[in-house]
């Protein structure tokens, strides 16, 4: 029988991961095996509340309240629902909202110097963010989804500079075999197999040319720009020569679109080797989202737990 340390561990690996669904997966396996447990509703609430969606928050709160039901002085609890609330619209969930001022306190008085208390600090500053702060962290997200991308087609380039396709996805197909759980393995052998075949060749020319090809964009962009102001046709500038980047982005976005589905192969073979043959009876799969923060978006790790082994 698997112990509650043991669901505990599954859950921290898959939380890392990113593996949302999966971690709730293994926590309602867990609650359903070893019975009710604090730490478990922790971690099924954190990967509701990750989610960032409204389903999902309404889930975490049940999972949040479940949970401090069996022990009201759990740390990571306090914190993880601290954060939820701190997110929360007040005009929407006004209940919810001002929970936070209650949370805050209570772990305040429980452990001051914890790291859930940090946490805990951290997501109030986060909340009381600027606008300026905002346009920040989106343009930090884009740059993180831009490199990514960029390794992608790296890798991508690498695997073709030296042989054929076929023998890039025999290469690429092996090292899957020999790292299972690799996801920049698994989102090349991903890759090749979605941009092999004739009718695949200009994405693949694309993806091991990409800076080219991005820079060629770029340029005939601000060249029609200055050719329609030479010409008189616009005045000032005229979004005209951007489309140009339009097939740019429309490789980029396919791309994502490969590296999420080997991202989600990787993150399969995890759970499968985590959880072993035992299977919750009734528990389909749910779509896994990509690798996530925590609740609030404040870029901290997790820490759920209550000086427990989570």
């Amino acid at each position: 029988m698997t112990t509650v340390d043991e669901y505990n561990e599954r859950c921290e690996q898959l939380f890392l991961a990113g593996g949302l669904g999966a971690v709730r997966r293994a926590a309602r396996q867990g609650i359903d095996e070893v019975g009710p447990h604090a730490d478990l509703y922790c971690w099924l609430a954190l990967a509701h509340a990750s989610e960032d969606e409204d389903d999902h928050d309404t889930e975490a709160e049940r999972a949040f309240r479940e949970g401090l039901a069996l022990e009201a002085d759990h740390l990571g609890l306090l914190a993880g629902y601290g954060e939820l609330c701190l997110r929360s619209d007040a005009f929407e969930y006004p209940g919810r909202a001002k929970r936070a001022v209650q949370l805050t306190r209570r772990l305040e008085e429980l452990a001051p110097d914890s790291a859930q208390n940090a946490q805990l600090r951290r997501a109030h500053r986060w909340a009381g963010r600027s606008y300026w702060e905002d346009l920040r962290m989106a343009a930090a997200e884009g740059a993180v989804k831009r490199q990514a991308v960029e390794a992608q087609a790296g890798d991508v380039a690498d695997a073709l500079r030296t042989q054929n396709m076929e023998g890039a996805r025999a290469q690429a197909a092996a090292a899957t075999r020999a790292r299972p759980e690799d996801r920049r393995a698994a989102v090349l052998a991903a890759t090749l197999d979605a941009l092999s075949g004739p009718g695949n060749a200009p994405l693949r020319w694309v993806a091991r040319h990409r800076g080219a090809f991005w820079a060629v964009s770029i340029g005939l962009s601000a060249l029609t720009g200055a050719l329609l102001r030479q010409t008189g046709t616009v005045e000032g500038f005229a979004p005209w020569g951007l489309l140009w980047t339009l097939p740019m982005l429309g490789a980029d976005a396919r791309l994502s679109s490969i590296r999420k589905e080997g991202e989600r192969a990787a993150l399969a073979r995890l759970e499968e080797r985590l959880s072993g043959p035992a299977q919750s009876p009734g528990e389909g799969p749910e779509p896994e989202s990509g690798p996530a923060q925590g609740p609030g978006e404040t870029g901290a790790a997790p820490v759920p737990a209550a000086g427990s082994g989570v």
